[in-house]
C-alpha cells in the first residue's frame, strides 16, 4: 500500500520513483548466482511470504505505472547490507552476531550454518542507488556484493574481529530459509558502471566500532544516571 501511495504521488508531481526491492524476490533460488531475469522460487503461503510477495507485488505495481502511465521508475533489488547506525537488535544476522559478540553472548546460528549470504557495505549500496537514479535504465538491478559467505564463515569473521573466544550456539532453522544467496551484478557493472569496493573484512570493523560505542556508551550513560 505504501508503494501504491507513493506511485500515485510520483504520478501527480511528475517525479522519478525509486523502488528499493530485495533479493528476497528470488525466494529460495534454484539458480545460483541470481540474475535479474530469474523469476524466483517463492512459497506464496509460507511464513516469509508476506515480505517476499509484498516486494514482488511492489515491483509489479511499479512496472504497471511505468508501462501504463509512463511514470519514470527505477528498481533496485538490494542484497544483505550492513554498516554503522543499524538497529542493534533488528534481528538481521550481521547485527545479531556483532551485538552478541560484544555482549559476550553466544552467536546464534540457525540450522547447520552452511546457508550462504552476500554482504555489502552501506556506502557501496548508496553509490549504487545514486547511479541508478541518475542513469537512464529502469532495472531491475541487483545491488549486492558477490562475496559469498556461509553463516559459519560470517561467525568466524565476527569472532576474528571482536572476540576469538566467542561461542557458537546452534538452533533449529527457520521455515523457508533460503539456502543460497549471491547476486550476479553483471548488469549493474555494464549499465551503471557500479561494483562494490568495500570487503567484509574492511567494512565490519567500522560497524563494530559504532555498535561498541552505542552498546557500552548507553550502558555507561545509564550507570551514570542511576548512580547520580
Amino acid at each position: 500500500m505504501g508503494t501504491l501511495n507513493m506511485l500515485g504521488l510520483a504520478k501527480r508531481v511528475g517525479a522519478r520513483f525509486l523502488l528499493t526491492s530485495t533479493s528476497e524476490v528470488y525466494g529460495d533460488p534454484l539458480q545460483h548466482p541470481q540474475v535479474e531475469t530469474y523469476w524466483g522460487n517463492v512459497n506464496p503461503i509460507g511464513v516469509r511470504s508476506c515480505y517476499d510477495e509484498g516486494k514482488r507485488t511492489a515491483e509489479t505495481l511499479t512496472m504497471d505505472y511505468h508501462r501504463g502511465l509512463n511514470l519514470e521508475v527505477r528498481i533496485a533489488r538490494i542484497f544483505n547490507t550492513y554498516g554503522p547506525r543499524m538497529c542493534i537488535d533488528d534481528g538481521r544476522v550481521v547485527s545479531n552476531f556483532v551485538a552478541q559478540a560484544l555482549r559476550k553472548e553466544p552467536l546464534t546460528v540457525y540450522g547447520d550454518g552452511k546457508q550462504t549470504r552476500s554482504f555489502q557495505y552501506v556506502s557501496d549500496l548508496v553509490e549504487g542507488l545514486m547511479r541508478l537514479m541518475e542513469g537512464d535504465h529502469v532495472g531491475p538491478f541487483n545491488l549486492g556484493n558477490p562475496g559469498e559467505f556461509t553463516m559459519l564463515e560470517l561467525a568466524k569473521v565476527v569472532q576474528d574481529t571482536i572476540d576469538p573466544n566467542a561461542k557458537i550456539e546452534f538452533r533449529p532453522n527457520t521455515e523457508d530459509d533460503p539456502h543460497k544467496r549471491k547476486p550476479d551484478i553483471s548488469k549493474a557493472k555494464e549499465l551503471l558502471g557500479w561494483a562494490p569496493t568495500v570487503s567484509l573484512s574492511d567494512g565490519l570493523p567500522r560497524m563494530v566500532d559504532d555498535f561498541r560505542q552505542r552498546i557500552f556508551g548507553d550502558e555507561n550513560d545509564q550507570t551514570g544516571t542511576s548512580s547520580a
